[in-house]
């Protein structure tokens, strides 16, 4: 079956190098490559490298430390990836098949909403309730998470939402998991990006039914070395590679040198410092801008991420809305059609305070002629 197009991702690729403000984003503005000099990478071991193959699941070294951030995960159970949507990709591959069901929460990235079409699966939803605090609706997902579901997909913390689960809201969706038999796949690529330091619970350790992915594009800010990963049960990993194989094969040299110094326990949180930091600094900038429409705008405070949502009340299609604003502000936003959530709009505020401060005001320009 074609696959269906990645709307929000085809957007994006169109337009973000095109627009003069790129409002789209959905990570901390980059780590520079003198930075990871500074945290030990050794450039000139780097530049007297051969740039042949590298090992197609990743370097043990590199898995032994991704691996000691998993408490009890051995090496057997890492695969490495090239950034975090192929981890989810090669985890619906190896998990799917013809006629398989697929539930995922919504709003979501929803990368997971079209692979399961290719693969002629069924999807069902669930919503989080940002009436009450982005809980699951719990009917809805009981309704979605059944005997025949043989995949949950959710992002914790959530992508777009910026929310994060309860404990108790983690142990309900794990037990329904193991009641029903079904794998959860908890895209954990924002871990590490809260704001208030709290770091996240990993649903990694509640049961064997778990898989966990993530990658350094959003809380490490290295979105350009295309590094992930797959946590899971080792004969599951084994599938995932047997999957991989016919893919990219494998990540390339440098990425997996880079990754090596990033996620070591010092340099980890180091850079997860680094993210709180511009985030916590940026937020009362977009906070106060929000404010500033009255009750035109609703703003979703984010407990993590470089993102939220803004929902607006007027009449009007985001993605209308968003064209708008790119061809009247050149400003790139993302509609909330596209993560599963009419009537709102998906906001960066991770990059420099100067370039929040004017992506900020030019869609402003388009959202007060909606008063």
């Amino acid at each position: 079956m074609k696959i269906p197009v990645f709307e929000m991702e085809r957007m994006q690729s169109t337009w973000e190098n095109l627009v003069e403000y790129d409002m789209s984003e959905s990570g901390v503005r980059p780590v520079t490559l003198r930075a990871l000099v500074e945290m030990g990478l050794d450039l000139d071991a780097v530049l007297d490298m051969p740039l042949g193959y590298s090992q197609s699941n990743g370097t043990i070294p590199l898995r032994e430390r991704l691996a000691a951030i998993y408490p009890g995960a051995a090496v057997s159970q890492i695969e490495v990836t090239n950034g975090t949507s192929e981890a989810n990709y090669l985890v619906a591959l190896s998990r799917l098949q013809p006629g398989d069901e697929m539930a995922m929460e919504v709003p979501n990235y929803m990368q997971l909403r079209g692979v399961p079409d290719s693969l002629q699966a069924t999807v069902r939803t669930f919503r989080l309730r940002s009436d009450r605090g982005w809980e699951p609706d719990w009917e809805e997902f009981e309704r979605a998470v059944t005997p025949k579901t043989k995949l949950l997909y959710l992002s914790n913390p959530n992508n777009p939402s910026g929310a994060v689960l309860t404990d108790e809201a983690m142990r309900r969706i794990v037990g329904r998991c193991e009641a029903t038999g079904t794998m959860l796949l908890a895209d954990e690529v924002y871990l590490g990006a809260e704001l208030d330091g709290r770091r996240t619970r990993s649903f990694w350790g509640m049961s064997d039914r778990v898989v966990v992915t993530s990658g350094l594009s959003k809380a490490y800010g290295i979105p350009g070395v295309r590094i992930g990963w797959i946590v899971g049960p080792a004969d599951f990993i084994d599938t995932c590679w047997s999957q991989h194989d016919y893919l990219t094969i494998g990540p390339n040299k440098l990425s997996d040198l880079v990754a090596q110094v990033a996620v070591s326990g010092e340099n980890r949180e180091r850079l997860y410092a680094r993210t709180q930091a511009i985030l916590s600094a940026n937020l009362p900038i977009i906070t106060e801008w929000a404010e500033s429409f009255g009750d035109l705008l609703e703003f979703n405070r984010p407990q993590a991420g470089a993102m939220t949502l803004v929902r607006y009340r007027a009449d009007v299609p985001s993605y209308d809305l968003c064209e708008r604003i790119r061809v009247e502000q050149g400003t790139l936003v993302v509609p909330g059609v596209h993560v599963g959530l009419e009537g709102y709009l998906r906001v960066w505020y991770g990059g420099r305070q100067d370039y929040v401060t004017e992506g900020l005001r030019r869609i402003g320009a388009v959202l007060a002629t909606l008063r």
